[in-house]
């Protein structure tokens, strides 16, 4: 299986060779619990989310990310803020490709379906909002989630 590496400020990343705007979602249930999936990629915690299409707006990325990747249709409720910091790359084992972080982070309420592994997310569960932040994350997915559990000042733009 191809996978995700992220570094962040190391000397030893590769140089980006593209820049692909992305969405993220976080999306909540009745009670404030938090979608998150383990992704199948690196084996992280995360947030869905992914590249927006051409043809396709961001919000219309974010509930099609959300749904493919756990069986929850969401609708767009707010915004987090933008994550674009160029020390953080993204290689994809696949095909080399070298990313420069680009996101926009959203925030969503669950309208209907059930968690549903993909093939993108090996696990899939609600979270409770205190439980969230401790497990297993890439650095800027921790700093997202927690701009939205503190919230001080969004939307964040970095």
């Amino acid at each position: 299986m191809a996978k995700r590496i992220d570094f962040y400020d190391d000397p030893d990343a590769p140089e980006p060779d593209s820049l692909v705007p992305s969405v993220n979602v976080i999306v909540t249930n009745p009670v404030g619990d938090v979608l998150m999936i383990r992704r199948s990629d690196n084996d992280n915690w995360a947030v869905p989310g992914g590249a927006v299409d051409l043809g396709e707006s961001i919000p219309e990325a974010a509930i099609r990310e959300t749904a493919e990747e756990t069986g929850i249709t969401c609708e767009i409720t707010g915004l987090v803020g933008t994550y674009s910091d160029p020390r953080h790359v993204i290689l994809y084992t696949s095909d080399g490709e070298a990313r420069q972080e680009f996101s926009i982070v959203l925030t969503g309420r669950a309208i209907q379906g059930e968690p549903t592994p993909s093939e993108e997310s090996r696990e899939v569960r609600w979270v409770p909002r205190d439980e969230v932040m401790a497990l297993p994350m890439d650095r800027s997915m921790r700093m997202r989630i927690e701009h939205y559990l503190t919230g001080p000042g969004l939307p964040y733009i970095g």
